[in-house]
């Protein structure tokens, strides 16, 4: 009977073969530091922009196998930062976050789609103020630098969420839509 691997250029092609053909493996990854979550609305016209100063974020992506993909971002409302007092004291309340009784909010996606001009699209669900409805980020991601970095635009539609009640229900003073724009710098846990 005739071996099947006589020499060590026969091997090393064999195990080149199986690793070429090696299914890739989604990659998990956390959120690191110079990551930013920011919000942009207006006020009686005037454009404010704030960002959320704590939030984490946990990534399973492999960009051959969008598919495959899954997001889940914690924010803790209260790290609201807008530079204005008045108005993070505001969004604190019931009217707006209602912290007191919805500290957190959560955004879950599983499953992206690629998109035509290389970008990617998570079609994931907000909970916010104990609401949750479907809201998606569309993202880039970028592997150019010593970590991955996915950069992602949202619109969130606040009252969907009860965000701005009452008297701040008048879209005429704040906009229904809010942009939502991240940048999150990862590493590998």
């Amino acid at each position: 009977m005739k071996p099947l691997l006589t020499t060590p250029a026969a091997v090393a092609a064999l195990l080149a073969g199986m690793l070429v053909s090696a299914p890739a493996a989604a990659a998990d990854y956390v959120q690191a530091e110079g990551s930013n979550l920011a919000f942009a609305s207006r006020y009686d016209g005037e454009l404010f922009t704030g960002r959320f100063q704590d939030f984490s974020t946990r990534l399973r992506f492999d960009p051959a196998r969008p598919a495959e993909g899954r997001l889940e971002v914690t924010i803790s409302l209260a790290s609201a930062a807008t530079g204005n007092q008045d108005r993070d004291s505001t969004l604190r309340t019931a009217d707006f976050f209602d912290i007191g009784r919805h500290a957190q909010a959560r955004y879950t996606a599983t499953g992206f789609r690629k998109l035509d001009d290389g970008q990617y699209a998570a079609d994931g669900t907000l909970e916010l103020r104990g609401i949750s409805k479907p809201v998606t980020l569309t993202f880039s991601w970028d592997t150019s630098g010593a970590q991955p970095v996915l950069s992602g635009r949202a619109v969130v539609q606040r009252l969907d969420f009860g965000v701005g009640g009452g008297d701040w229900a008048d879209t005429g003073v704040i906009p229904n839509a809010v942009n939502v724009s991240t940048r999150v710098v990862f590493s590998q846990p």
